[in-house]
């Protein structure tokens, strides 16, 4: 089997990465639990982290997206997860799709890693899984999914995606 290139691992906040202060819903977007959620995996691939935002996608802008699409278009490594937040993660990788010869994985969580109950590290595993293994394009997983971006829709009754 070829050996796989660094995964390079593009955080931009949303509520994987949130702390939250009292039951009234106070929160930040705190730094970014991926690293550590996989460093606790005992993962033996190649990765590395970097922070571009640290914001709820509610709060993100056509202008974030670019940052977001000029920080991955110039990413020499072709293998790509973003930890993004569930409210915008379709529009974002709408806008990263005429980005060619990658594979970009987006996932997220309904709730913060930080939390006992979060499907962070189960939405995580399944991306470094996908990044992995499908051809070049944009995707989303999550909920033990892959997902095309013009294909999904978040379902808000029951808090996941599905297939539109």
């Amino acid at each position: 089997m070829k050996k796989m290139s660094k995964i390079k691992v593009f955080t931009v906040g949303g509520t994987i990465d949130k702390v939250y202060f009292d039951k009234k819903s106070k929160y930040e977007v705190g730094d970014p639990k991926v690293g550590e959620i996989l460093k606790e995996a005992n993962v033996i691939f190649d990765y590395d982290c970097e922070s571009i935002l640290k914001k709820d996608s509610l709060d993100m802008t056509d202008d974030d997206r670019q940052l977001i699409f000029d920080k991955i278009e110039s990413e020499p490594n072709q293998h790509i997860l973003v930890t993004h937040g569930t409210d915008t993660i379709i529009q974002t990788a709408k806008t990263l799709q005429p980005i060619q010869n990658k594979v970009i994985v987006l996932t997220g969580a309904v709730e913060p890693a930080r939390s006992k109950s979060s499907d962070a590290p189960f939405n995580i595993g399944a991306a470094i899984a996908a990044v992995q293994l499908l051809p070049p394009g944009v995707y989303i997983v999550m909920n033990g999914r892959i997902f095309y971006p013009d294909r999904v829709i978040k379902d808000m009754d029951l808090n996941r995606f599905k297939e539109s």
